[in-house]
């Protein structure tokens, strides 16, 4: 990934970052604002259950306490105090009384707790009303929540009793209301707010038993899992329902409250919802509109980002192609200054270096000329003096015997012609080693199999390998079989593998093994010569690949200098490890592939440059 596409893509991650941290931030605010409001308005809806509750027991206990302490009810108690009292003249009284006071339930029970009359079932008259005899004090008591039973099942109601005392007996007045729709439709309901009342009159859910201020709910099954929870804790809850599908989903917050009874039953459940499809409906206009402005800005975003990036980046593309330019031998590189800022001056200062490069170079080139001349001058002087001097003795040898007329002549002249064409000979193969040197023929790349080359080569070597009166040496071959084919000079390849194994068999003059191994690892094929010999030293494996340098009793010295051109003009690297008594090893790493210039040529700057160019 390119310098201005990280930065692009970092602009562009911290817009989007931005935007979502902001639309995030104000739909959580917006919510919770929400919801905040939202349990306000339950709350208030609470409260106001709880006062017209509280309101609707004392109404009820104060139109119960009237008739306590109506005349009537006197009269009445005192005649059912008297023994033998008819107390079934009084049997439908309490019909009457409940319609007077606008009651659904009123009884009148007798001191021992027997029913004398009931409004809302007249045919349960005689039945025992325990519960009632067990509290004295009801006269001091408000209004409370009870199951009340009736003819056609239980119903939920706010009673309140009072007592009438006449002498030592004592008779309950027994009034409520009941708690159904009607009180809920007294409820001031907020816009998309209900109240819903379960009463709890039976075993687990009913569904019938739920209603709300227009009869019972639709879907009541959606809230028996609220319920049955309410049921078990007894404490207040809060649950989210959801009702519907697709666009007509609808999602409720409800708050559930437990009706508890007098004698600490649950006796019935209100539940206070709140539509949440206003919430829903903001947060996915919110939604759209952050999706929208968040686009926009993206787009603007990604226009600027690549303005930006473009504007950052191209100075310093620039500046990498002006050194890959140098990299590839363009010392005279230059890159156009278009600003003053730090990538301008970093601009100017690569423009001063590659000036300076240049000027160095130039310098450099002149001094290794004059070093190679003054170094082959020197190697040529001392390769020509050794063949030079006998050459002139035997000059001399022959002025002295045809000075003297020496009867041998004829013995002396042979005998010094036949060492002066030796010694001519010599002469001739020194400058045709050094003709050979400089004259170093570019390579002509082609595919070649670098096993069946060193196969040959080794075969090539065999005779000496195994050569008469001298130690023998085994040869150990290690070829990668699935080597690929790499692009080479076939010919320059070959000499410099020979080379190679000569110099080897030169290191073992007491015999051993010359291993040789190829492989093939990224991208390039590696070669591996190894013999057994007495190694060099970390100064002569500095020294081994200069010109003339050798470290043998015969020799020019341009053997492995020659490898080293032509490893080197192959755009490869070779290398030598080795230590005293341990051997060498010269290992050559050749790219498969070749690369710089439209034809595969390679044009490394080798250390024998100046000297070729010099010969």
């Amino acid at each position: 990934m390119s310098f201005r596409t990280k930065l692009l893509a970092l602009f562009m991650l911290t817009i989007i970052s931005a935007v979502t941290l902001v639309g995030w931030g104000v739909s959580s605010y917006t919510r919770r604002a929400f919801e905040l409001f939202d349990r306000q308005r339950s709350d208030a809806l609470v409260a106001q259950f709880r006062r017209e509750y509280a309101q609707r027991g004392e109404e009820i206990a104060h139109r119960v306490q009237g008739v306590a302490d109506a005349e009537a009810t006197v009269r009445m108690t005192i005649d059912l105090n008297r023994p033998q009292a008819d107390v079934s003249q009084y049997y439908n009284d309490a019909h009457g009384i409940a319609q007077s006071q606008q009651l659904d339930f009123f009884d009148i029970v007798a001191d021992d707790g027997t029913l004398i009359s009931s409004a809302e079932w007249p045919a349960r008259f005689g039945y025992k009303n325990d519960w009632v005899t067990g509290e004295k004090d009801w006269n001091s008591q408000g209004a409370f929540l009870s199951r009340v039973e009736m003819q056609d099942g239980a119903d939920l109601g706010l009673l309140a009793v009072r007592v009438v005392r006449v002498g030592e007996k004592h008779f309950y007045l027994i009034g409520g209301q009941r708690l159904n729709q009607d009180f809920l439709a007294t409820l001031v309901l907020p816009e998309s707010m209900r109240a819903i009342l379960y009463r709890n009159l039976g075993q687990g859910f009913t569904a019938s038993d739920l209603t709300d201020q227009h009869g019972p709910v639709a879907q009541a099954e959606l809230f028996a899992p609220l319920i049955g929870e309410v049921q078990s804790s007894r404490r207040e809850l809060q649950r989210t329902v959801e009702s519907g599908f697709g666009s007509t989903k609808n999602s409720e917050s409800f708050n559930a409250i437990p009706l508890i009874g007098r004698a600490g039953d649950l006796l019935g459940v209100l539940l206070v919802g709140s539509s949440r499809q206003d919430l829903i409906q903001m947060l996915n206009f919110m939604r759209a509109l952050a999706l929208l402005v968040a686009g926009g800005v993206i787009l603007a975003g990604l226009i600027l980002g690549w303005w930006i990036s473009a504007r950052v980046t191209r100075p310093i593309e620039q500046l990498a192609r002006g050194a890959r330019e140098v990299a590839a031998g363009h010392w005279e590189a230059h890159v156009e200054v278009h600003s003053r800022d730090e990538i301008g001056q970093l601009a100017a200062a690569f423009n001063d270096m590659t000036r300076q490069l240049a000027e160095q170079r130039e310098r450099l080139v002149q001094t290794e000329r004059v070093a190679a001349w003054r170094e082959l001058a020197r190697r040529l002087a001392h390769e020509l003096k050794n063949p030079l001097f006998p050459l002139q003795l035997t000059v001399e040898n022959l002025q002295r015997a045809r000075e003297q007329t020496s009867e041998q002549f004829d013995e002396v002249f042979f005998e010094s012609t036949a060492t002066m064409r030796a010694e001519l000979e010599n002469l001739k193969a020194i400058i045709s080693r050094f003709s050979d040197f400089a004259k170093m023929p570019a390579p002509e790349f082609e595919p070649v199999d670098l096993n069946e080359s060193v196969r040959s080569v080794v075969k090539l070597f065999e005779p000496q390998f195994c050569a008469m009166g001298r130690p023998p040496i085994t040869p150990e071959l290690y070829l990668d079989e699935n080597l690929a084919h790499p692009q080479a000079d076939r010919i320059l390849l070959r000499r410099a593998l020979e080379n190679l194994v000569l110099n080897s068999l030169d290191a073992m003059p007491a015999g051993g093994t010359l291993t040789v191994r190829t492989s093939q690892s990224n991208g390039s094929v590696r070669l591996d010569i190894t013999d057994t010999g007495a190694g060099l030293t970390p100064e002569e494996c500095a020294r081994l690949f200069t010109p003339y340098y050798t470290s043998k009793q015969h020799g020019t010295g341009l053997g492995l200098a020659i490898v080293q051109s032509v490893v080197s003009d192959h755009g490869g690297k070779i290398a030598v490890e080795s230590a005293p008594g341990a051997g060498a090893t010269f290992r050559i790493e050749l790219p498969i592939e070749q690369a710089g210039s439209p034809n595969g040529h390679v044009q490394p700057m080798t250390e024998n440059s100046a000297v070729s160019s010099a010969a």
